[in-house]
C-alpha cells in the first residue's frame, strides 16, 4: 500500500512588517498642505491691498465672500460631516481626517482673518462701528456672536485640527487621543454652526433695519 501525502494550501500570512508599513502608506500625508500655501499668500496679500486702498467695493467684496465661505464650511462641518463623522467607525474616521483636516488647517485662520479684518475696515468706512449709527445695537450683537466663533475657530478647532493630525502621524498613534480629540472637534464645529445661525439672523435684521 502506497502512502499518499495531500498537501494542504496553508493559508498566506503577511509579516507584520507588511501591514505596518502599509498602514503607515495609507497615513502618509502633510499636516500643512505645502501647495495651498501660496493661495493664502495671494488672498492675506489682497486683502492688505484692499485694506490700504480703502475703497467700498473690495472691501465689501471681501467680507461677504470670505463671510459667506466661512457660514458655509461651519454650517456643513457642523450639520453634515460632524454628524458623519460620529458615526464612521474609527479606520473610515482617520481615512477622511488625514483628507479633510489639512485642508482645514489652511481654510479656517485665513476664511476668518479675512471676514473679519475687512468686515471692520468696512465697518470704518460705511459708519457702522460708530455708536451713532441708528442699528448700533444688533451691531454690537453681530460683533459678540463673531467674537465667539473666531474664539472657537481659531482657539479650539484648529488646535484640536492639529493635534489630531499630528498624533496620526506617530509611529504608533493612540486611538483614545484620537478619538477625544475628534468629539471635541465635531462639538466645536456644530456650536459654530448654531452661532452662524445667529449671525444670519442678526445680519438680516440689520439689513432690513
Amino acid at each position: 500500500m502506497t502512502d499518499t501525502t495531500v498537501q494542504l494550501p496553508q493559508p498566506s500570512v503577511r509579516p507584520a512588517h507588511a501591514d505596518a508599513s502599509a498602514a503607515s502608506a495609507r497615513l502618509d500625508f502633510e499636516v500643512v498642505p505645502l501647495k495651498g500655501l501660496p493661495i493664502v499668500a495671494v488672498i492675506l496679500t489682497g486683502l492688505v491691498v484692499a485694506i490700504a486702498a480703502n475703497k467700498l467695493w473690495p472691501l465689501v467684496f471681501l467680507h461677504v465672500a470670505f463671510g459667506a465661505a466661512w457660514t458655509i464650511v461651519d454650517l456643513f462641518m457642523g450639520f453634515v460631516i460632524g454628524p458623519m463623522m460620529g458615526k464612521l467607525p474609527p479606520p473610515a474616521r482617520i481615512q477622511v481626517a488625514t483628507r479633510l483636516m489639512p485642508k482645514m488647517l489652511l481654510i479656517m485662520p485665513t476664511v476668518v482673518t479675512v471676514t473679519l479684518a475687512a468686515g471692520w475696515q468696512l465697518g470704518t468706512v460705511m459708519g457702522t462701528v460708530d455708536s451713532s449709527y441708528y442699528n448700533h445695537g444688533w451691531v454690537v450683537a453681530s460683533y459678540i456672536v463673531v467674537g465667539f466663533m473666531a474664539v472657537i475657530a481659531l482657539g479650539l478647532l484648529s488646535p484640536a485640527n492639529v493635534a489630531v493630525l499630528m498624533e496620526l502621524k506617530k509611529p504608533k498613534p493612540n486611538p483614545q487621543v484620537i478619538q477625544s480629540l475628534m468629539k471635541r472637534f465635531i462639538f466645536a464645529a456644530g456650536f459654530t454652526g448654531t452661532l452662524q445661525i445667529a449671525i444670519l439672523v442678526i445680519m438680516t435684521r440689520i439689513r432690513v433695519g
